[in-house]
């Protein structure tokens, strides 16, 4: 049964990968009235819930010709320290998209035990070229989430909480990439307690798991938004889509932008860094959950590795995403007080001109502009935007999403 694998797998563990803490939330709990947990395996052995599922897997094999993984950062770190403590040469394949605070974690974590490949553009290009170093070497693959054994590993999370609580929540809010933990959770819960209510949490960009469900077995997303790195998977597993399909689980997606402002309220008010995936529970709850009131409610904070130098991301996103920024594209007349007249007669008083990127002329008569403006207040923007219209000025919003907002911005 897979509850006896978790159980032996929390075994396994024991000594190796710490009983992260379980803490109240008051900002999360304020804010929808519930009794609201974080399970913090942002403070786990390489800052994520990966090595529990890696070590759990690795423990189990002779791995004679060494190990080798594809990971987008985290995966990577949980192995490494794995090969380390068991004494296994490994390799890991990470796409050119892993932040590098995460590679440099890969190495420490390792040290001499493990190589270090970049190579690819996504987690599956990573995931194609670790299966062939495998086939040609005879070296034991580790799946980052599409394995039973890492599966069982993973789990390991469900039975702490129960563990810590003392009991079984009434919700738990789970992030979503591949689907190992969900797996692993959602399968320990629905044997154990089945009276949890279970929701997986996707990034807009990269719902793969939502998309098998939809077409009854794992499909390839045409497109995938890599920011939440560790959730930007183009395919569910095979093993752990029939797994999340079967313990009873909703799922849910939520955008970039409302990942962005989550990962600034836990790092501002809490105290918490996150990486994007590490926020996406507690994102969705804030935004697309609804729970009731005085219930117990279990966020997995599943990873810590953010590089600091993606704050300025993080931010810039979070203000579009709130309607506080927003670029235009203005055709000023080539003669003096042009642009004075746009601050006297565009602009509002809480309004702020972030970005200027100006040519000076296009033609004789007319020099374009990128014109980048925060606003006080979302409420703000319409009338922004009316005296825009009004202006003799020529001006193009430069929607998020379009061709233009991403070439430009």
């Amino acid at each position: 049964m897979f509850e006896d694998e978790v159980a032996a797998a929390a075994a396994r563990l024991a000594g190796v990968a710490r009983t992260t803490p379980l803490e109240v939330n008051q900002r999360l709990s304020e804010a929808t009235g519930a009794r609201v947990w974080l399970k913090r395996e942002d403070l786990q052995v390489g800052r994520s819930y990966k090595l529990r599922g890696a070590y759990n897997l690795l423990s189990q094999v002779e791995a004679s010709a060494g190990a080798v993984c594809a990971s987008a950062g985290n995966h990577g770190q949980g192995m490494a320290y794995a090969c380390r403590r068991l004494g296994v040469h490994g390799r890991v394949h990470v796409p050119s998209t892993t932040p590098r605070q995460k590679r440099e974690r890969i190495a420490a974590l390792g040290r001499d035990m493990v190589e270090l490949v970049v190579d690819g553009d996504t987690y599956d290009d990573a995931a194609a070229l670790a299966a062939e170093h495998a086939a040609s070497t005879g070296a034991t693959l580790v799946p980052a989430f599409d394995d039973p054994r890492t599966i069982a590993g993973q789990g390991t999370v469900g039975l702490e909480i129960v563990h810590q609580l003392g009991g079984a929540p009434d919700v738990v809010i789970v992030p979503v990439g591949g689907g190992g933990l969900l797996a692993g959770v959602g399968t320990w819960f629905a044997s154990r307690f089945p009276s949890v209510r279970l929701i997986g949490v996707e990034p807009a960009g990269a719902a793969s798991m939502i998309a098998a469900v939809n077409a009854g077995s794992p499909v390839v997303l045409p497109e995938v938004d890599t920011f939440v790195d560790g959730a930007a998977v183009r395919r569910a597993g095979e093993v752990t889509f029939p797994m999340v399909r079967d313990c009873g689980a909703s799922l849910v997606t939520v955008p970039e932008g409302q990942v962005c402002t989550e990962m600034l309220d836990l790092y501002q008010v809490d105290g918490v860094i996150a990486e994007p995936a590490g926020a996406l529970a507690s994102a969705a709850l804030l935004s697309e959950i609804v729970v009731a009131p005085d219930s117990t409610v279990v966020c997995l904070l599943s990873g810590g590795n953010n590089d600091v130098s993606r704050y300025a991301e993080v931010v810039e996103r979070s203000l579009v995403h709130r309607g506080l920024k927003h670029y235009f594209l203005v055709e000023f007349p080539q003669e003096p007080g042009a642009l004075r007249r746009f601050l006297d007669d565009v602009l509002g008083a809480d309004d702020d001109i972030v970005l200027f990127e100006y040519i000076k002329r296009d033609n004789r008569e007319t020099g374009a502009a990128l014109v980048g403006i925060e606003i006080g207040r979302r409420e703000d923007y319409d009338a922004l935007w009316g005296r825009m219209k009004s202006s003799p000025l020529k001006i193009q919003l430069v929607a998020p999403g379009t061709t233009a907002y991403r070439f430009l911005i």
